[in-house]
């Protein structure tokens, strides 16, 4: 799974890409998609990259199908656009920027970093066990489509976590040129506070970096 070194080989893709674009991809391997693809993008993703976004001068919308990093592994994946329903479900290791999602997103994942920079759908975070997300809600919305069941969520409140969430935002940049993702940077003081944090019930005291730091103060 690690044969190859990062950056081995990138492939440049142009225009509507089928289902299951980069699944099972492992590391070494970079696709770069001007364009859009269809379901299960980044299924099983197992160490590649993968980054979309759309043509120049055209406006971000739906970008990639629904049940997009099924079952990943690790890798990544950046979206300049609008994801369908299921992302990241049994996600269990690979770290993604999008930016909105429709219903039963990051359902039973169990591992990886997962960051919406827009709406997402009802049911979120349904039966999630692992991993962390963050969710950009300018509508503040976010609390009515959440799925209280096995998740909590609050406002970014550890400087690890901000930065955490902070370089994935400057990947996704660097990678898909995003206007949304820079106007976020450049307005960051008050962009961070719409995100919020989401976490799993279950991983709360497993955390190696705790999710405010007046909860690492108190630790100490």
């Amino acid at each position: 799974m690690k044969g190859l070194r990062e950056g081995q080989l990138n492939v440049n893709l142009r225009g509507s890409c089928g289902q299951s674009l980069g699944a099972f991809m492992v590391q070494g391997i970079a696709l770069d998609v001007t364009g859009d693809a269809n379901d299960y993008v980044g299924k099983g993703l197992s160490g590649g990259l993968i980054s979309l976004r759309p043509p120049a001068n055209e406006p971000a919308g739906a970008i990639i199908g629904n049940t997009c990093l099924y079952g990943a592994t690790s890798g990544k994946l950046f979206a300049a656009g609008l994801a369908g329903e299921r992302f990241a479900v049994r996600n269990s290791g690979a770290s993604a920027v999008i930016e909105g999602a429709g219903t039963n997103a990051c359902e039973y994942m169990t591992g990886g970093v997962v960051a919406i920079l827009g709406a997402v759908g009802d049911n979120f975070g349904a039966g999630m066990s692992g991993g962390m997300a963050f969710v950009y809600d300018a509508e503040e919305r976010f609390e009515v489509m959440a799925n209280p069941d096995s998740i909590v969520w609050q406002r970014i409140a550890s400087k690890h976590w901000e930065g955490v969430l902070r370089a994935l935002v400057d990947e996704h940049v660097a990678r898909t040129g995003s206007p949304l993702a820079q106007t976020l940077l450049k307005n960051w003081d008050a962009a961070r506070g719409r995100f919020w944090q989401i976490c799993p019930k279950e991983m709360i005291p497993r955390l190696a970096n705790a999710l405010s730091d007046s909860e690492a103060v108190a630790a100490e």
